[in-house]
C-alpha cells in the first residue's frame, strides 16, 4: 500500500475547515435558517387550510351541474389540496421577495421548494388525465427534468443548446426546441379544446327549444371550430407562420378530393341531413331492408340500431342517394294491419267485435285515431277480417304489438265461441263410377 496517497493530518483538517466554511456560508447562514424555518410553518399551516376547504372542493365536485372535465380535476385535486396551497403560499413569497430585491440567497431554498412542489403537483395532475401509461411515464420524466434544470440554472443553457440543433426547410427553420414547444402547445390546446366542446356540447344539448338535430350539428361545428382553433393558436405559438403552408394546403386539398371523396361525401351528406331535419336521432327508419331506430349521427356515419339490438353502422351518403322510410318523420304514429280468419259458421259481426274490444284493451294501442278491423274478402275457408290499429311508439317494436293483439283475440274468440277457420274440402261424385274387378282384367288380356 501506497502511504502517500493517504492524507495526512494537516489535508484533512484543510478539507474539513473548507466543508465547514461552505456550510456555514451556504447551510447554516441566517437567510437559510429562516427559509427553513418559514417552511416548516408552512407546511401544517397549508395542511390546516387543505382540511378547511376540502369537503367544500368535494361538494361541488358531485353536483350536478359541474361540468364532466372539472370534476374529473377535482377528483385528483381534492387530495393534493394541501400541496396546492401550498404551491400557491411560496409564489406569494417569492412575488413579494422578488419585489423587495432580496437576494439570491435569500429566497434560493423557497424556489427550489416551489419549482419542486409544482412539478408533483403538475404530475399529479397530467398523468391522472392519461389513460396510456407509457404517456404518462414520459411526462413525468420530461416534468421532473424541467424542475431539476430550473433548480440547477441550467434551463436557458438547455433552451439554447435545443434551439440550435435546427433544420431549415423552405426558409422555416424548424429546431428541436420549436417541435417540443409545438408539440406540448397542440396537446394542451386539443385537449382544453376537446373538453370546452363537450362542455358547450351538453349545454346545447340542455335546450329545448333546439330539435335534436339542431344539437347534434351544433355539438359537431363547435367541436370542429374548437379544434382547428387550437391547431391554428398552437402553431402560431411556436412562431410558425402559416403563409408557408398555403402551396401545401392547396395541394392536400386536391389529394382529399380525389382520394378521400367517400369520406368527404359522407360528411357532407351528414351535415345536410342534420340542417333539413329529414332524419335525426330518435328516429324510426327503414333503409336497405334494415329497420330500426337512428341511435346517433357521426361525422361518416349513423348509427341505426334493430329490434335485434344489432347496431348497423350506415354511411350517411346511403341516407341521401337512397330511399329512406322515416316512421317518425312528420309524427311517430304509424298503422299496423293484423289479419284475422273468421269461419263461416261464426257471426262476422260479433268477431268484428271481439278484435276491436281486444285492441281497446291494449295500452300501446293508441285511442285515437281508433282501432278498426274490416271485411276484406270471402277466402275458401274463412271471412277475412283485417284489423288496423295505431302506436305511437314503433321504436318498441312492431311483431311483439302484433303477437299481443293475435294472442288477445285469440281468448276473446275462445270466450265467446267464435270459431277460427281450418282447411276444408268437398268431394262431389257426378254419377255412379263401375269398378272393374282386377281378375277381370287379366282374363280379358
Amino acid at each position: 500500500m501506497d502511504l502517500e496517497l493517504i492524507p495526512d493530518i494537516q489535508e484533512i483538517e484543510h478539507w474539513t475547515t473548507q466543508i465547514i466554511t461552505w456550510l456555514s456560508q451556504n447551510l447554516l447562514s441566517w437567510p437559510v435558517i429562516l427559509q427553513l424555518a418559514f417552511l416548516l410553518f408552512l407546511l401544517p399551516f397549508s395542511r390546516y387550510l387543505g382540511k378547511k376547504i376540502r369537503p367544500i372542493a368535494s361538494e361541488w365536485k358531485t353536483k350536478s351541474k359541474t361540468p364532466h372535465f372539472l370534476k374529473l380535476i377535482l377528483t385528483n385535486l381534492v387530495p393534493i389540496i394541501p400541496w396546492v396551497i401550498f404551491l400557491l403560499m411560496l409564489w406569494i413569497t417569492l412575488g413579494g421577495l422578488f419585489q423587495l430585491d432580496a437576494p439570491v440567497r435569500s429566497r434560493f431554498l423557497i424556489n427550489t421548494v416551489a419549482s419542486l412542489t409544482l412539478a408533483w403537483v403538475v404530475i399529479n395532475l397530467t398523468t391522472s388525465l392519461i389513460t396510456s401509461r407509457v404517456v404518462a411515464k414520459l411526462v413525468t420524466l420530461f416534468i421532473w427534468s424541467i424542475a431539476a434544470l430550473n433548480i440547477l440554472g441550467l434551463l436557458t443553457l438547455a433552451q439554447e443548446i435545443l434551439d440550435a440543433a435546427a433544420l431549415d426547410i423552405g426558409g422555416l427553420r424548424i429546431s428541436v426546441l420549436m417541435v417540443i414547444r409545438g408539440v406540448i402547445s397542440l396537446a394542451v390546446l386539443l385537449w382544453a379544446a376537446v373538453a370546452f366542446s363537450s362542455l358547450l356540447e351538453r349545454r346545447v344539448k340542455a335546450v329545448p327549444e333546439l330539435t335534436p338535430s339542431v344539437q347534434v350539428l351544433l355539438g359537431k361545428l363547435l367541436k370542429v371550430t374548437l379544434i382547428g382553433l387550437a391547431i391554428v393558436i398552437g402553431l402560431k405559438t411556436v412562431g410558425i407562420d402559416l403563409s408557408a403552408f398555403a402551396l401545401f394546403g392547396g395541394a392536400l386539398g386536391v389529394g382529399i378530393g380525389f382520394g378521400l371523396q367517400k369520406v368527404i361525401s359522407n360528411l357532407v351528406s351528414g351535415i345536410i341531413l342534420l340542417m333539413d331535419k329529414s332524419i335525426k336521432p330518435g328516429d324510426v327508419i327503414a333503409v336497405n331492408q334494415t329497420y330500426g331506430w337512428v341511435k346517433s349521427f357521426g361525422a361518416r356515419y349513423a348509427s341505426v340500431v334493430t329490434r335485434d339490438g344489432i347496431e348497423h353502422l350506415i354511411p350517411n351518403e346511403e341516407f341521401i342517394t337512397q330511399r329512406v322510410e322515416n316512421w317518425s318523420y312528420s309524427n311517430s304514429w304509424v298503422r299496423v294491419r293484423v289479419p284475422v280468419g273468421v269461419s263461416y259458421n261464426s257471426d262476422p259481426h260479433k268477431a268484428i267485435e271481439l278484435c276491436i274490444k281486444a285492441a281497446s284493451e291494449n295500452k300501446r294501442i293508441m285511442d285515437e285515431p281508433q282501432a278498426n278491423c274490416l271485411v276484406t274478402g270471402f277466402g275458401d275457408n274463412s271471412v277475412n277480417l283485417e284489423v288496423r290499429i295505431w302506436i305511437a311508439d314503433p321504436q318498441n317494436g312492431i311483431g311483439n304489438i302484433k303477437s299481443a293483439l293475435m294472442l288477445a283475440i285469440w281468448d276473446k274468440f275462445k270466450e265467446e265461441g267464435v270459431e277460427f277457420p281450418f282447411p276444408q274440402r268437398d268431394l262431389h261424385i257426378k254419377g255412379p263410377i263401375e269398378i272393374i274387378p282386377h281378375n277381370a282384367l287379366t282374363d280379358a288380356t
